[in-house]
């Protein structure tokens, strides 16, 4: 379902079981261009809540990493305020905050906020700051050092409702160990952004930006997410303008049951909607998906298809200008350890039509600005 946007989706999702048990994170990533030099750099803003419930009275963040914490099983607790940037220098930023000290606001068009961070659907601010001598000695905060402010606007252009998995009932039987909802795969952000000490400006027309959600008690493993509206029809031989892809998943559980290796994937062109949706059974849904790794690159090879339609994805990334994102679960775990993450990926789409027992191409999509992320769990 594209282009329905639903901020109930969107809201703060720890309740019931989830309080003690839980995360919710609201994604955002972009591209900006330094004041001075006018090269593009991508980044990322990321507001995480885990375990809402354990620090509602207290006056410090629960670290799950932190080794005393671990040899006494204390589930972690907090809002994490991430932060980063893409490119040779990919770093990540972190800074915590008890819930005690986080004001939330519940239902539809949430806000999160927490001293100068403040995130909500039209808004984003926020400042993380750590030092060398910080980050050594605190391994726990799982984070580089550096510098990051943020003050930015959104405008959540194109929405995608996944499937049937995050409708009221499924929400409230917590039914799923991970969901996701895209309400902005196609996000105008302006602003700016400041990284230790250099000014880049954020324009919406070059922003491609990208804001989503999930929620849960657990991540999947395999861990797959592509998305970009960089696009650029090789049949038209035009930039699309109305136009985004989103592609993600891994291996759902439902009620602790896990399904074979299923992506979610959807392709907005041009006001047409093109859904490759396991969940939705009689659209004859099939997924095949690998992802290959060495010293200069990551790629991601996907055949989707759906209701007649093929989508044939190849997508790469530079491992340079990659990192590997740090999460722990609910549980205190640190499961993913070789998450890749980035901003800058590059690739194609083509998409194919059945007729008469034959896939004929309709058109091949070139695609840049791609968040991409690939990892699984250590065996």
């Amino acid at each position: 379902m594209f282009n329905k946007h639903d901020l109930k989706k969107n809201a703060y999702m720890l309740n019931g079981s989830f309080k003690k048990r839980g995360y919710d994170w609201w994604w955002h990533n972009f591209t900006a261009i330094n004041e001075k030099t006018g090269k593009e750099k991508s980044f990322f803003v990321e507001f995480f809540i885990i375990n809402p419930a354990l620090t509602k009275y207290q006056d410090a963040p629960i670290l799950g990493q932190k080794e005393e914490n671990k040899k006494n099983h204390k589930r972690p607790s907090y809002l994490m305020v991430k932060c980063g940037c893409w490119g040779k220098d990919a770093r990540q930023f972190h800074r915590f905050f008890p819930l005690s000290q986080v004001r939330i606001k519940k239902g539809a068009s949430y806000e999160v906020e927490a001293m100068d961070c403040f995130a909500s659907e039209k808004i984003l601010k926020g400042h993380v700051s750590l030092s060398e001598e910080e980050v050594n000695k605190h391994p726990e905060y799982m984070s580089a050092a550096g510098d990051m402010s943020f003050d930015l606007k959104l405008e959540k252009d194109i929405a995608w409702n996944v499937g049937y998995g995050t409708c009221g009932l499924f929400r409230f039987l917590k039914a799923f160990e991970m969901y996701w909802h895209g309400e902005g795969i196609k996000t105008y952000v302006s602003g700016k952004v400041v990284l230790d000490g250099e000014t880049y400006l954020v324009n919406k027309e070059t922003s491609y930006g990208y804001a989503d959600k999930n929620w849960g008690r657990a991540f999947t493993s395999p861990w797959v997410w592509l998305s970009s509206w960089d696009l650029y029809s090789e049949k038209q031989q035009r930039v699309l303008k109305n136009s985004a892809f989103d592609i993600g998943g891994g291996r759902p559980k439902v009620f602790g049951i896990p399904f074979s290796r299923k992506l979610l994937g959807g392709l907005y062109l041009e006001g047409k909607c093109y859904e490759f949706n396991f969940s939705k059974f009689w659209t004859g849904s099939k997924t095949e998906f690998s992802s290959t790794q060495d010293e200069k690159e990551i790629t991601w090879h996907v055949i989707q298809i759906a209701s007649g339609y093929k989508l044939v994805t190849d997508i790469t990334c530079k491992r340079e200008d990659m990192l590997l994102v740090q999460y722990e679960e609910p549980s205190g775990l640190h499961r993913h350890n070789h998450l890749y993450n980035g901003g800058t990926g590059t690739g194609s789409l083509k998409l194919y039509q059945k007729v008469k027992n034959k896939w004929v191409l309709l058109d091949t999509l070139k695609a840049s600005h791609i968040g991409c992320e690939y990892g699984e769990f250590d065996k």
